[in-house]
Formats: structure tokens, sequence, C-alpha cells
């Protein structure tokens, strides 16, 4: 069956590039993004965990873990990886989970077969500190994602995890949000946004981010 939002992350042990990993334990108190490679050695791959790299600080900063999988060895893994490095401009600062059997792939629905019969899609999952999925992604194996968007989610889910707000169609971390529907009593509405709102509708209203 496959996973939807809000299910508990299924936990599971595998070995990777950096050894074994316990995902539950491996995850702590953090968020987590678990990212799914059609196989080593691609290029596309290659430009998206080298990207992923990079992104380290941006990562820590939101307290979100980061790790790969595809349906390749360890040691194929470690071979990659150099390669990686060295066209990425780069250095892997996370692991890559060695799913040959590919168990992770079958407890997360990444094998498509009516795409490809034996490698993952590009899957991406977020999952929350309490274990839960709350975001879903699938790309096509041509498709390289857009790491950029993959933040801005975070950024939106932190916020609105904290605040009654949601965010408004290509909203970025600084940008107005809309204060949710289900928020009435204007007495609590004027403590939670002591900057004031504007009501475009009853139903749409508009204040700055209360956390800037």
């Amino acid at each position: 069956m496959a996973l939807r939002l809000g299910d508990i992350a299924p936990d599971f042990t595998s070995e990777s590039s950096e050894g074994v990993i316990r995902f539950h334990e491996w995850l702590g108190k953090s968020w987590g993004v678990l990212y799914s490679h059609p196989a080593d050695y691609t290029p596309v791959c290659t430009t998206e965990l080298g990207m992923t790299a990079k992104l380290k600080d941006e990562f820590d900063r939101r307290n979100v873990k980061v790790i790969a999988v595809s349906v390749d060895s360890k040691e194929s893994h470690l071979g990659w990886i150099k390669d990686i490095n060295e066209t990425q401009g780069t250095r892997v600062n996370f692991p890559i989970l060695a799913d040959p059997n590919r168990e992770v792939a079958t407890l997360y629905d990444m094998i498509h077969p009516n795409a490809d019969t034996t490698a993952t899609v590009r899957s991406v999952f977020i999952i929350d500190p309490s274990r839960k999925v709350r975001l879903i992604l699938t790309y096509p194996a041509s498709t390289g994602r857009n790491f950029n968007e993959i933040l801005r989610v975070i950024d939106s889910m932190q916020l609105t995890d904290g605040h009654s707000v949601a965010t408004p169609v290509n909203w970025k971390d600084g940008d107005d949000v809309i204060i949710v529907p289900s928020l009435k009593d204007e007495e609590v509405i004027k403590k939670k946004f002591p900057k004031g709102y504007k009501a475009l509708k009853p139903y749409l209203r508009v204040t700055p981010q209360p956390n800037k």
C-alpha cells in the first residue's frame, strides 16, 4: 500500500555509505528528507547529490537531515561519491543508503513498474520530527529535482506548524502569509498578528509573516 500524507514513515535498518543506518534513530528530533535515485553513476543524480552537499548549511539551519537511496551497493556508492565530489566541486556530506534488495524502495513505494521495473523513480519524502510523512513528490527519471522548492516547502511547513497561517502561491520565506479561515475571533487575531492584516475577502486575510 502506498504511503500517504500523515502516515508514520516506515522505519528500517540499512547499510549506507556512512555505515549502518537505523532510520528513526538516525533522524532523532530532526526533520528528514529521504529521496531516491534510479541508479549510481547516472548524470542527473550526480548533479542532485552534489547540490544536496552544497546546501548542507541550509538544511542544518532548518534542523533537517538528508539521506539518499538507490538500489546499488555500498561499494558502488563509495566509488560514485568520488565522481560526485570531482565533477560537482563539493564533498558528499550525507549518507546514501544501499538498497540492492529493494527493501527501502518497497517500503516507500519507490518502484513504479510502468515507468521502470527495477529502478526507483525520483521520489522525495519530507518527514517531520514526529515521524509523520508531510510531503511526497515523484519526478520522472529524466527530470532533476528543484532543491530550492524542497527548502521552500520545509520553510512553509515549519512556519505553518507554529502559527495559524497558510502560505500562498509562490510564497517564499519573508513574504506575506494568509490567516487560516478557521480563525475567526478578532481578539485572538489581534494578539496573534499584531502587525495587522488586510481582508481581501472574509476568507482571504493577508498578514506579514509572523516570525519575521
